[in-house]
């Protein structure tokens, strides 16, 4: 699944790279679309799209990891760095999911879609009650994803340089 090396590289050490910026960016627009209606109304489908390139990224990402892990010595740092990055997944995931959902109940083409195959979206978009645990959840797993993405590079980070750093300071 994807490459495990790039122009003789790991290909996860430049992978990680497309995740550390899609991961934050589209917490970042998560949170624009949800508290600011001109911005949702800018951002239109370009909030699914962009969650959905990040869950694309996520698994390439751990899966080249994985194959790194099998190529380095074991080390019990890589192997929470592993663990940690696994968990992604499915933070990504949640927040396509909530991010797609907010943008349908707010899309009205995606109302139109919705409304010639579920008689009663109208009913279950214009409620309040639904748009705020949609928002709150979809900031939640949003949130969440930018944490996790950050403990995961904290621990990437001692894993590979703990060696160096603790040799350095002798």
């Amino acid at each position: 699944m994807g490459p495990n090396t790039i122009n003789g590289l790991p290909a996860h050490v430049l992978l990680v790279h497309a995740v550390v910026v899609l991961v934050p960016l589209t917490a970042l627009l998560v949170g624009l679309a949800v508290a600011w209606p001109a911005a949702r109304r800018r951002i239109g489908v370009l909030l699914p799209v962009v969650a959905f390139v990040t869950l694309v990224f996520v698994p390439l990402t751990t899966h080249s990891g994985e194959w790194l892990e099998h190529h380095t010595s074991r080390d019990p740092l890589v192997r929470i760095h592993t663990h940690l990055g696994d968990d992604l997944l499915v933070w990504s995931a949640a927040t396509f999911v909530f991010a797609t959902v907010w943008w349908a109940m707010h899309s009205a083409r995606a109302r139109d879609l919705l409304r010639r195959r579920v008689p009663r979206v109208d009913a279950v978009s214009g409620r309040r009650a639904v748009a705020v645990i949609v928002a709150v959840a979809a900031l939640a797993v949003a949130v969440g994803s930018v944490v996790q993405v950050y403990r995961i590079g904290d621990s990437g980070a001692k894993a590979a340089w703990h060696d160096r750093a603790a040799s350095q300071a002798r």
